[in-house]
């Protein structure tokens, strides 16, 4: 039954996706890989569409990805239902080992090894989530149909994105003041307007 799997797919995301949103892309692609639910493309308007919508990227791609699937099966009661399992499953990990560790850690909280154990879970983190940024910077940034086609690199390099996304980064970095959403509005408008 496709609930169930996107229940149990979801939850083995959820519980070795340590570092937040990003990093379960990695455990995506290999979802996408061996279900055909979805591919790289599928993923990076994914990421899209969960960055310029409230909430964490995580829960908004499972949700994303529930629905599709919920309803190629039973129509929008369906959607509606794998809407809720697919985020359910992601989240059961955390809530589970949060309630099952919680006094522990208090109890081991200046404990040396609780110390190691957090500082390879950043490092995890951290590689989980350079790893996303490799796969979704390949998505924009290269055309692999272009490059099958013509056999040029240059060619198959979508200039427009690379500049569109320094430029973001630069504005990201050096008006801090200003909200992550205008700079996802701007890019929006960027994409309609120079038809990238």
């Amino acid at each position: 039954m496709i609930f169930l799997e996107l229940f149990f797919r979801f939850f083995f995301v959820g519980l070795f996706s340590v570092g937040g949103g990003l990093a379960t892309l990695p455990f995506l692609t290999d979802m996408g890989e061996v279900t055909g639910w979805f591919n790289q493309t599928d993923i990076s308007n994914m990421i899209a569409i969960s960055e310029s919508t409230p909430g964490p990227i995580g829960i908004n791609m499972a949700t994303y990805v529930g629905f599709q699937m919920g309803e190629g099966l039973g129509g929008m009661p369906g959607g509606l239902f794998g809407a809720l399992v697919a985020p359910l499953g992601l989240t059961a990990p955390a809530l589970i080992l949060v309630l099952a560790i919680s006094k522990v850690l208090l109890k081991f909280r200046s404990s040396k090894y609780v110390e190691w154990v957090f500082y390879g879970l950043r490092a995890a983190s951290l590689g989980l989530i350079a790893s996303a940024c490799m796969g979704v910077a390949k998505i924009a940034f290269f055309s692999a149909d272009v490059f099958a086609e013509s056999g040029n690199f240059l060619m198959a390099v979508d200039y427009k994105s690379i500049i569109l996304s320094v430029l973001i980064f630069i504005g990201v970095t050096k008006f801090k003041k200003i909200h992550p959403i205008v700079f996802i509005l701007i890019a929006a408008v960027v994409g309609v307007v120079f038809k990238f």
